[in-house]
């Protein structure tokens, strides 16, 4: 089997930090519905359970969204598992971009060597149902002035945002060809939009038309908790179309995307999507893009 190097994985101890959206009481509300299911501790032995018929030969940790002031108490955190354990590979540590002291945040974060980038979800929608906020802070020019700092720490951005605010992102992008933008979760197409499907498209192609944009195909549950292959593979091949197989990568989104489908039934029709590909393709798509896009030293 092709080795696979997982471009998106989070991992908690309940007990060591607190995540207040993995905490009682748990609702049906917000973007991901209830996420009682994986509300309870996850580590490597868990993820290797989870992901043992698939070759695993790197991870990448995506922040897990602890509390803001528990940051590089994560980070350091899991630099003792990948001590320990072997995995994670590296980090995608989480620091605020609006963070008034968000300089010497970055220099925090980078001081570990484990760390290649930061997320910092933006995620705004209209619908109270769906944002991840009160605001946009994509527009606010004290988060802008934020992510150009990325640059001189050397760190790229995981972009996790809705369609909608692509197109305004596109813009501040374009001006930092320094900071490598990962877009997570294909992007998340909100598809009870009435202009969703179009929307996605139009943003997509917009950050699409920059090379230093990349796409994890992850978090399918984000398109339509009840997903098949069927209804997701249109979306998988248009994202390859878009950016290039150069530029795409797979990823688990284990535990979270374990709210929607098993991760074996994720990485079934992941690889049947892309099967008719040559073994190149497949092999950069599940493992080679994601070690360079992380600049990961992995050799494949």
């Amino acid at each position: 089997m092709i080795p696979f190097v997982d471009a998106h994985i989070h991992l908690w101890d309940l007990n060591h930090i607190r995540y207040d959206w993995l905490t009682p009481p748990f609702t049906d509300e917000g973007p991901n519905g209830s996420v009682e299911a994986i509300a309870h501790d996850y580590g490597v032995a868990q993820y290797r359970a989870d992901l043992a018929r698939w070759n695993v030969v790197g991870a990448v940790h995506v922040d897990a969204g602890a509390a803001a002031e528990s940051a590089v108490r994560e980070t350091q955190w899991l630099d003792g598992l990948a001590e320990a354990e072997g995995l994670p590979t590296a980090f995608v540590a989480f620091a605020a971009l609006n963070d008034p002291d968000l300089d010497a945040l970055l220099a925090a974060q980078a001081a570990h060597p484990r760390v290649k980038g930061i997320r910092h979800i933006v995620n705004w929608h209209p619908s109270p149902k769906r944002t991840y906020g009160p605001v946009d802070l994509t527009v606010d020019p004290q988060w802008q002035a934020g992510y150009a700092l990325l640059a001189k720490h050397g760190l790229s951005f995981d972009l996790q945002c809705y369609p909608g605010q692509m197109p305004g992102l596109a813009a501040l992008i374009e001006r930092h060809p320094d900071i490598a933008v990962i877009i997570n979760h294909i992007g998340m197409p909100v598809l009870t939009d009435p202009d969703g499907l179009e929307d996605w498209r139009r943003g997509m192609k917009a950050l699409a038309a920059l090379p230093h944009v990349a796409v994890k195909l992850s978090g399918m549950g984000f398109i339509r908790p009840d997903w098949t292959r069927e209804s997701v593979e249109p979306f998988i091949r248009e994202a390859i179309d878009l950016f290039g197989v150069a530029r795409c990568a797979f990823a688990s989104d284990t535990p979270t995307d374990k709210l929607f489908a098993p991760i074996d039934r994720s990485l079934e029709a992941y690889h049947a999507i892309v099967a008719d590909f040559p073994e190149a393709d497949r092999r950069a798509l599940f493992a080679g893009n994601a070690n360079r896009l992380y600049r990961l030293g992995l050799d494949l």
